[in-house]
């Protein structure tokens, strides 16, 4: 169906119903869909994106702890990091992780200190470990986990699904951090801006399915055959031909996880 090939470089594989998940599995030769970098939000959620990519190749496993959840215990941390340590071979990365932006919209009592404390934990696995950083922080939280990096000068930072001011942008852009763009590239100003600040050397793509999409893909499960109108926006927007950016963001992706 698709001639060129990309790669989605963040999707909760996990979070899909059995019967979507393989209906996904079952396409993604058909979308020209390589692989997959499925994404965990806790202990029970890596253990299960390490057994499917145990089971299928084309499924790169990573391990973390999404934020936007109540903080884990400390036995539980423990619990997580040994998981990653013993498993560190198999997993091409450590997320997702990074800062409760929208749970701070709802909880604005809700105290950061905990979560930057889980956050540098991760940050300085990913540098012992040599594994790339999958990242959840926008806006006013991104320039926070920025210093992070920098501090333990981690470089290898994968930025999903980001958004935040110029500055932050511009700072991310000399640090060498990675950004993926998602579907809603199609009609959210914000992202389209995204694309024309950030350069193509740095950019990837990605669906962050199961969550579902607007505009022209309202109502419809998110797949990563998705991708592909993402790749045709970035390269009109860019103003380059879409075999340039197909091969540009797979190489990016490839490189970046070592795949």
């Amino acid at each position: 169906m698709c001639k060129s090939s990309l790669i989605d470089a963040h999707i909760h594989l996990d979070l899909y119903e059995v019967e979507e998940r393989g209906k996904i599995l079952q396409e993604l030769d058909l979308y020209s869909v390589d692989a997959l970098i499925s994404v965990s939000f806790h202990l029970q959620s890596s253990e299960q994106n390490l057994a499917f990519a145990r089971g299928d190749r084309r499924i790169k496993a990573a391990a973390g702890f999404h934020p936007e959840q109540e903080l884990p215990s400390e036995r539980e941390v423990e619990e997580l990091l040994a998981f990653i340590q013993k498993n560190r071979k198999d997993l091409v990365a450590i997320g997702e992780v990074g800062l409760p932006y929208y749970k701070m919209k709802e909880e604005p009592s809700l105290s950061l200190c905990g979560y930057i404390k889980l956050l540098e934990l991760f940050i300085k696995e990913s540098k012992r470990l040599n594994k790339p950083i999958i990242l959840h922080g926008v806006y006013e939280h991104a320039p926070i986990i920025c210093g992070l990096l920098e501090k333990h000068s981690v470089t290898r930072a994968h930025f999903h699904w980001f958004k935040g001011d110029r500055e932050t942008i511009k700072r991310m852009v000399r640090n060498g951090y990675f950004v993926s763009i998602t579907p809603d590239v199609l009609y959210e100003e914000e992202i389209q801006q995204l694309v024309r600040d950030y350069p193509i050397e740095r950019l990837m793509v990605e669906t962050d399915g199961p969550w579902r999409f607007e505009g022209a893909f309202q109502k419809r499960m998110t797949h990563p055959g998705m991708m592909h109108r993402s790749l045709e926006k970035i390269a009109e927007i860019k103003g380059l031909s879409e075999t340039t950016v197909y091969k540009q963001l797979y190489r990016n992706t490839t490189e970046f996880y070592r795949l």
